[in-house]
């Protein structure tokens, strides 16, 4: 697939653009900071101008492109560009920035006909990661049904993102698909950050007690492109156990008494929901801090 992939320079898109440009798409990596990396095209884009990145799906990736007969079209958009987090600049700016850069993709995406398109959403809409003092969820464990009423700029711009992605799907019946990405995590990260988690559970509340390795988010994506005709879909994205070393009912006993539990758990699994990108897209993730670290409890 030809792809262009916005915010390829970020955490996240700097493992996942050159993993899809392993398995032989065409990656465009549109970020106003080149990724510099030889398997992927960089094209300088302000997403929060429309013309830019009309211009930009409309346009050549590669001089290589020259050669050919006819200008190619884009088969696909992964959107993961965005100011990735409050207190990164004023609330304001977090979800003008946001809310505007995903209008603009999707609105060029589909009226070049491009009939695919990934986003990135967040775990953050539930209102829990950046709510002001404690939140805790409606219900365990935590799915796409639950519902997403943040009170913080970053999710808010997330959760108006979902709803113009549902609009601009049911305006051409493209597929588009939103990611409820959870708190992402490099491989050398597990040495550096998990320890802490392994001992003191609390650090991990806001995250649901959940992650996602990068290199598992990468086949999330695969996943998508490989998966046509669900029309608009959202799917959280985690990994299949805990960041933390405390069980499941250690985690509920401590943190969740009184949550309403709707289905029975194993000792591991995570709060942060994922039957649904199983079932629909075939996804498992691969990857544990447990690959890294010894896990006190075994």
């Amino acid at each position: 697939m030809r792809i262009l992939f916005t915010g390829g320079s970020g955490k996240a898109g700097h493992h996942v653009a050159p993993y899809l440009a392993s398995l032989g798409h065409h990656v465009t990596n549109a970020d106003l900071t080149p990724l510099g990396h030889d398997d992927v095209a960089d094209l300088q884009v302000d997403l929060t101008d429309a013309g830019q990145v009309y211009s930009a799906l409309a346009g050549l990736a590669t001089f290589d492109e020259l050669e050919l007969p006819e200008k190619p079209s884009y088969d696909a958009v992964v959107h993961f560009a965005a100011v990735p987090r409050i207190l990164l600049a004023p609330d304001a700016t977090t979800y003008a920035t946001n809310a505007l850069s995903t209008y603009h993709v999707l609105e060029a995406a589909t009226r070049l006909g491009i009939r695919k398109v990934v986003f990135a959403s967040s775990e953050t809409t539930y209102g829990i990661c950046f709510a002001q003092g404690e939140r805790r969820p409606l219900y365990l464990p935590v799915d796409e049904e639950h519902p997403t009423v943040p009170e913080d700029s970053y999710a808010m711009s997330k959760v108006a993102n979902e709803v113009t992605a549902r609009s601009f799907q049911a305006r051409t019946g493209a597929d588009v698909y939103g990611l409820r990405i959870n708190n992402v995590i490099e491989p050398h990260e597990y040495a550096e950050m998990f320890p802490p988690f392994l001992g003191d559970p609390s650090l991990r509340r806001r995250n649901i007690f959940a992650y996602i390795d990068v290199r598992d988010l990468g086949t999330m994506v695969e996943r998508c492109l490989a998966t046509d005709g669900l029309g608009y879909e959202v799917f959280n994205v985690a990994n299949a156990d805990m960041s933390v070393a405390a069980t499941t009912a250690e985690v509920r006993e401590r943190f969740y008494d009184g949550v309403e539990v709707r289905k029975e758990m194993g000792r591991d699994e995570t709060f942060y929901a994922i039957d649904k990108a199983r079932s629909l897209l075939g996804w498992e993730p691969q990857h544990s801090w447990r690959d890294v670290l010894d896990d006190p409890r075994a």
